[in-house]
């Protein structure tokens, strides 16, 4: 009986407990997103800065040009592409990159559909700023024209430079999404950090309305 218990216990698997790393691209992702972040904060301590110094006066004939309504719109847009976005992520964590029925059936969509779309709303957003920039240069306040100029295009134009980086990372999740014989989590990996540089993108945008358009 003693030998039967010790050859059972010197062939048995000892067990381990189980330890859960976090995902290294993912960690990655928030570091670099963290120094973004603080890319971002001297951003407004420039703007903030220069409208301390800037007369009353003169900092409100120049934003007084601002479109309220359009870039509230404009802004209304790049919110809902966070929330497709997500929606991506989703059917990219349940391992499914296309639509299960048809494309009028948005509750079936997979992560191309809603990267897709995502892709769109952002390019809605840029092609917005776009717009606002040439009507502003058509009244005058261009990035040379004064100290609010400067501070207004460097701000949200290194913005719209970060929205251009996300809808070439939605390309390439897309790309890799269609070249991918069998989608598995390499592939949703690559959705999650891209939509954690969205989001990022679209706080910060929340952030910086608040800050040039609401308190004018």
């Amino acid at each position: 009986m003693a030998l039967v218990t010790t050859a059972t216990a010197a062939t048995s698997t000892p067990t381990h407990a189980s330890v859960n790393r976090p995902n290294p691209v993912s960690v990655g992702t928030i570091v670099w997103l963290a120094s973004e972040l603080m890319f971002f904060a001297g951003l407004f301590a420039m703007y903030f800065t220069h409208r301390s110094v800037m007369p009353a006066q003169e900092w409100s004939s120049h934003s007084d040009n601002l479109a309220f309504w359009f870039a509230l719109a404009n802004t209304t847009v790049l919110v809902l592409s966070s929330v497709t976005c997500q929606m991506g992520v989703w059917a990219a964590e349940r391992f499914q990159p296309t639509r299960s029925g048809s494309i009028f059936q948005v509750s079936r969509w997979g992560m191309n559909e809603w990267m897709t779309l995502t892709f769109i709303m952002g390019s809605v957003f840029v092609a917005g700023q776009a717009y606002e920039y040439a009507e502003l240069v058509q009244h005058g306040v261009t990035i040379s024209s004064s100290p609010y100029g400067s501070v207004f295009y460097i701000t949200t134009g290194f913005h719209a430079i970060h929205v251009i980086g996300g809808l070439i990372a939605f390309l390439f999740v897309l790309g890799r999404s269609f070249a991918a014989k069998k989608f598995g989590h390499h592939e949703a990996t690559t959705a999650i950090v891209t939509s954690y540089y969205w989001h990022f993108v679209d706080v910060v945008w929340i952030a910086l309305f608040i800050v040039v358009y609401v308190l004018r």
